[in-house]
């Protein structure tokens, strides 16, 4: 949730600056907060005086969207890692082929060895199903734990 958050921070910044207008700590501030209240959303109470600092917390955050590779390289991960749980022995071979290539080819190509398409929408797609999933059983132990 954090990376995507942040990488659309980052492309907001970038924007500002092509188009003219600066970058104060002010600025950064409220539009981190309102960024990660949309995230978020109302089951969380954000402190706009620390939560609105992150922006200074991380400097990589202005190096040409390495939050966006980060998040990107997430759902990669879990869609390889999903088809091996759900596909068993053949999406394993494909992750062995994936680690064999190492840097002999282009990371789109090696990914595609493993069987994750990253020129298209779906890993991402199922890196929110993974996630969806992993909400969905967290309220079911808590619903059945001390905390209800």
């Amino acid at each position: 949730l954090v990376m995507p958050l942040l990488a659309r921070f980052e492309m907001e910044c970038h924007e500002r600056v092509e188009r003219g207008d600066g970058l104060s700590a002010d600025w950064l501030g409220s539009r981190m907060v309102e960024l990660l209240g949309q995230a978020y959303g109302p089951a969380v109470t954000l402190d706009a005086a620390r939560d609105g600092v992150l922006w200074a917390q991380f400097p990589h955050l202005y190096l040409n969207f390495y939050t966006y590779q980060y998040a990107l390289g997430l759902a990669a991960a879990t869609a390889l890692a999903d088809g091996v749980r759900r596909e068993g022995e053949s999406a394993a071979a494909r992750y062995i082929e994936f680690l064999k290539a190492g840097d002999s080819v282009y990371p789109l190509d090696a990914w595609q060895l493993a069987g994750v398409n990253m020129t298209s929408p779906e890993p991402l797609a199922r890196a929110h199903t993974v996630l969806g999933e992993m909400i969905d059983r967290l309220e079911a132990l808590v619903g059945e734990g001390p905390l209800h």
